[in-house]
């Protein structure tokens, strides 16, 4: 069950340029968080910024959690400022996790930028509750923008590196770089990133014959599906509308529910 949690800044380090790594004391929030759900950070006290923050798991550990994130506005700004031993207000665990299923026997995480960060704790959950290691596609504009390429390797993963300008890996999208590893019937491909390489990874995914589940990111007021502030456009009905909402819904989906030509 979500709740609102006081969390002791154990570590916060830039990664990359504006990219930041937040690792929270969060005993509570770690017990029950899964791979695929996020939080909700207040990044300062006080009405400003009134709302809180949407931030997903990049790993859960024992009693902490780390959120992995890039400086894109006000609020992400004020948090880059935040310091190792204060505190800050979290409310989660929220949405619905990654789903984990046994008969799945190749997992391919494609992550476009900022796009990676829920999946670290996506690939330590494969490996532990499965037993097998996920393959993993880091795509980004350059080089320097490339995120988590060590933390996989350590873990086992087959790592490949896209990049825009041909900086490092190869130059190519993620999706061409899912379509030449020909996976085969029984694979899965998991995705999160720009709206564009998400549904580029899906069209691919729809060729070969695999599923998708893609990790979708929306700006959000209230976290609990309250708001319908994160809406996005589906292919199926529910509760009368052709939409569902990030928060609640997911933000986990499998790929073939989204109306990706709206995007």
């Amino acid at each position: 069950m979500p709740q609102v949690s006081t969390c002791e800044i154990q570590a916060h380090m830039e990664v990359a340029p504006d990219h930041y790594r937040l690792v929270l004391h969060a005993p509570e929030i770690a017990q029950e968080a899964c791979a695929g759900q996020f939080c909700m950070l207040e990044v300062q006290e006080g009405l400003y910024p009134f709302l809180r923050r949407p931030m997903c798991f990049e790993r859960i550990y024992k009693d902490s959690i780390s959120i992995l994130y890039k400086v894109e506005g006000e609020g992400t700004r004020l948090m880059s400022r935040l310091s190792q031993g204060q505190t800050i207000s979290v409310q989660g665990p929220l949405g619905k996790p990654f789903p984990l299923d046994s008969d799945v026997e190749r997992h391919i995480l494609v992550g476009g930028g900022i796009g990676i960060a829920p999946f670290p704790s996506l690939a330590e959950a494969i490996i532990s509750e499965l037993g097998t290691t996920p393959e993993v596609i880091i795509a980004a504009r350059t080089e320097s923008m490339l995120l988590c390429e060590d933390e996989f390797r350590q873990m086992g993963c087959t790592v490949h590196l896209a990049t825009d300008d041909g900086s490092a890996g190869v130059k190519a999208f993620a999706s061409e770089v899912l379509r030449e590893l020909n996976p085969g019937p029984k694979a899965r491909a998991y995705c999160c990133g720009p709206m564009p390489m998400m549904r580029a990874t899906h069209d691919v995914c729809q060729d070969l014959g695999i599923t998708c589940l893609a990790s979708l990111e929306a700006e959000m007021a209230c976290g609990d599906g309250v708001c319908l502030g994160c809406v996005v456009e589906a292919n199926v009905e529910i509760e009368a509308e052709r939409m569902v909402r990030v928060c609640y819904d997911g933000p986990v989906f499998d790929s073939s529910l989204i109306n990706w030509s709206a995007y």
